[in-house]
């Protein structure tokens, strides 16, 4: 018992050391007088990148195929009946890495005629912005339904862009966002039709058996795990998925 009361006084003693004994270095921040407009203009880039940083997961919601992604696997989760199999978190962690996987054409040509010529200091920061913003742009119009791009343009009472260079990110987010609305909730009805017809079917065999006290889910989410198994059903749905996006044009 002494022993160990020792050892705990040591440890105690370890943890209470004085911070100047640790070495650990102090960390000062402070705001004070520039010495130049240089100094003012490299502040003002970081605190664009932290702000950029914090809006990375709005950025990755609305500006690349990761809605449609994760409200198709949603659906497919909900149409099987399996509750919260698969997670939360695989469903998100697998709608990422696709989306990594389908947006790499767009990043490569960013890095490639934006990021690559401006490390070279071949153009300045708007234009590296500018040019970053074409390859988005076009993804983003591709996929964009002309209906919902002409809805914002007239509530805003915009004048109609005469080119793809021409429409404003503006206008264009918030059309592709319920675009990819729509684009998910229609791959997500196409997905419930067949699990309601095996619902449909296993419910109507137990009441003509007159087992009307057995539910009928407990009877159809095994056939349709087996059902979607069989078809290889992620493969399928991975498939349609990306050749959604890869696909079009």
């Amino acid at each position: 018992m002494k022993r160990r009361l020792t050892i705990l006084a040591v440890l105690v003693a370890v943890v209470l050391l004085p911070v100047q004994a640790l070495a650990v270095p102090s960390i000062d921040i402070s705001i004070g007088d520039t010495e130049g407009p240089g100094e003012l203009v490299a502040g003002l880039k970081i605190l664009a990148l932290l702000t950029v940083l914090a809006l990375a997961p709005a950025i990755l919601m609305t500006l690349t195929s990761f809605t449609r992604i994760v409200i198709v696997l949603s659906f497919l989760r909900t149409a099987i009946g399996t509750q919260n199999v698969p997670p939360n978190q695989v469903l998100i962690g697998l709608a990422m890495f696709l989306t990594f996987f389908i947006m790499a054409p767009v990043g490569e040509r960013i890095n490639e005629e934006a990021l690559v010529p401006y490390r070279a200091e071949q153009i300045n920061d708007e234009e590296a912005f500018e040019l970053a913003k074409g390859p988005i742009r076009e993804f983003m119009l591709k996929h964009t339904r002309e209906k919902d791009l002409m809805l914002f343009y007239e509530v805003a009472n915009l004048p109609l862009p005469k080119t793809e260079e021409e429409v404003m990110f503006r206008a264009l987010i918030p059309a592709f966002v319920i675009s990819e609305l729509k684009t998910a909730f229609e791959m997500g009805f196409m997905l419930f039709i067949p699990f309601i017809v095996l619902d449909i079917a296993i419910a109507s065999m137990l009441m003509s058996m007159g087992m009307i006290m057995l539910p009928p889910a407990l009877i159809s989410l095994p056939l349709k795990l087996m059902l979607f198994v069989v078809v290889d059903g992620w493969n399928l749905i991975i498939t349609s998925i990306v050749k959604s996006f890869v696909g079009d044009g």
